[in-house]
Order: structure tokens, then sequence, then C-alpha cells
């Protein structure tokens, strides 16, 4: 099998995310990002499918969010 591997360490998906392997433990400890354990040192795994699917949930929510706030400039310039 080439290419993308099917699981990822925590270091590689905070690598994606650009962000630290803490913030992706804690989203996957809060059930955010679902993730496996594996081995008896209780090493975490998350398949690419499932960064994938966190990946659009947050694009999804970040929409709403932005359509249900939207920026609104408080002094119009120019006037």
């Amino acid at each position: 099998m080439a290419g993308t591997p099917r699981f990822l360490t925590l270091a590689d998906v905070a690598e994606v995310l650009n962000t630290s392997s803490a913030q992706v433990y804690a989203l996957v400890r809060r059930g955010e990002l679902p993730a496996i354990k594996i081995g008896g040192r209780g090493q975490w795994r998350v398949e690419a499918s499932q960064l994938e699917d966190f990946i659009q949930r947050m694009y999804d929510e970040t929409r709403t969010f932005v359509d249900e706030h939207p920026y609104v400039d408080a002094e119009p310039r120019g006037e």
C-alpha cells in the first residue's frame, strides 16, 4: 500500500492541523476526534478518513458560526 497510511499518530495529525500534539490529544480525549488506542503502552492512532471527516465538520461548524454571527464593521469608513 503506497501513499497515505491508513492510521496516523497524534504527532502526524498535529502536523496536518498545524497545532500541537497536546491539542490533538485533547480533541481525542474529548471525543471530538475519533481515535483508537493500541498496544500495551496506549499509543493513539487516528484513521485518515476520521481526520478528513473531522476537518469537514470543522468547516461546517465554522460556516454555521459565520452565518449566525456576521461580521459587521462598527463604524462605516469614509464618512
